[in-house]
């Protein structure tokens, strides 16, 4: 193995994560058409653990959805989440007034903070043709001093997020969308006021990498202290520094060397995940983390007392008019449609 590279294992669900970041999920689900209420039809639901199915069926899952799928209410305290949407559309809403829709290349950045519950449904548009998702959720955490900030979520657009397109000796392209961070002199939009990517000294870069086949690139180094992880997740095979390696692989490579990529001979799809470790105790209990185990009790005690917020939606799995278009309603009463 490369000196460049620390680690090599295969993808699972979730995916592997370093310090600071908790937790990624890969979702890629070939929904079919949907009905009049957004649904699939009845007859497909047959033989799924619904309200808790996560097995591949027919190309797609419910997940926790019984009608709808995606993910109904539910809390998060302690972390931040970044959702990352390549296809497909997410509907938003939360316990503090706040909703949206976004999709096909948007992206959501919430920090959850002292606490607030969420849903993410994926409502099925289309029912002259299938619904396909494919998105990111990554769990960024906070630490000790911004466990308990206000809770807050911003909309990035497809259209606005910053993107660096680099051609290398033959003519093959590299399309770089950067989420958080910078790279190669391109930089992300402002990330959540409160979160470990705000401050440039912690060097968080996430960001989504597309290759043309045999198309060559180079990551810049950065300080030895940052842990960088590649996601290797669509494609035939990348080599780095002569070690080929095929699709559906984590690896963990040096931060402080050049890292060079060939794409092999189909068009590949790199996530990259990196920052400087926060090196904190991390206590964690479902969708909660904080430092201890008395922080978490603390938690349970106070959401069965206040729910973060309760929930003044009519429906645990709301999904917005099938005519609405991409927004982002804030808790302000800030409304914000995408351009």
């Amino acid at each position: 193995m490369d000196k460049k590279i620390l680690q090599i294992e295969p993808l699972g669900f979730p995916w592997k994560t370093l310090d600071p970041f908790l937790f990624c999920a890969y979702h890629k689900d070939d929904f079919p058409k949907g009905n009049e209420n957004m649904e699939p039809d009845s007859s497909l639901l047959l033989g799924r653990n619904i309200g808790e199915d996560f097995t591949i069926k027919d190309g797609w899952r419910m997940y926790h959805g019984d009608k709808v799928p995606g993910f109904p209410s539910h809390p998060h305290r302690g972390f931040e989440t970044i959702t990352v949407v390549e296809k497909g559309v997410v509907d938003h809403a939360d316990s503090l007034g706040g909703a949206g829709r976004y999709g096909k290349g948007d992206i959501q950045w919430m920090t959850a903070g002292r606490g607030i519950q969420h849903s993410e449904m994926f409502p099925l548009l289309n029912m002259d043709k299938d619904n396909p998702l494919e998105m990111f959720q990554i769990w960024l955490n906070l630490p000790k001093a911004s466990k308990l900030v206000e809770p807050h979520f911003a909309m990035i657009w497809d259209s606005s997020v910053p993107t660096l397109r680099e051609e290398d000796s033959n003519g093959k392209l590299t399309e770089i969308r950067v989420v958080s961070g910078e790279i190669k002199g391109v930089k992300s939009l402002s990330p959540a006021p409160n979160s470990w990517a705000s401050n440039p000294q912690n060097e968080v870069l996430v960001c989504t990498i597309k290759m043309e086949a045999g198309a060559k690139f180079v990551i810049p180094k950065t300080n030895s202290f940052v842990n960088r992880a590649l996601y290797f997740y669509k494609g035939s095979s990348i080599n780095i520094d002569d070690t080929k390696i095929n699709s559906s692989n984590f690896i963990s490579v040096k931060s402080d060397m050049e890292i060079d990529i060939q794409c092999g001979d189909s068009d590949g799809q790199i996530l990259i995940l990196q920052g400087k470790p926060i090196n904190e105790p991390v206590a964690q209990y479902g969708p909660f983390v904080m430092n201890t185990k008395t922080e978490i009790q603390s938690t349970f005690d106070e959401y069965e007392k206040n729910h973060f917020g309760g929930w003044q939606w009519a429906r645990r799995d709301l999904v917005h008019d099938r005519k609405k278009s991409c927004f982002a309603l804030h808790s302000d009463g800030r409304l914000e449609k995408k351009q």
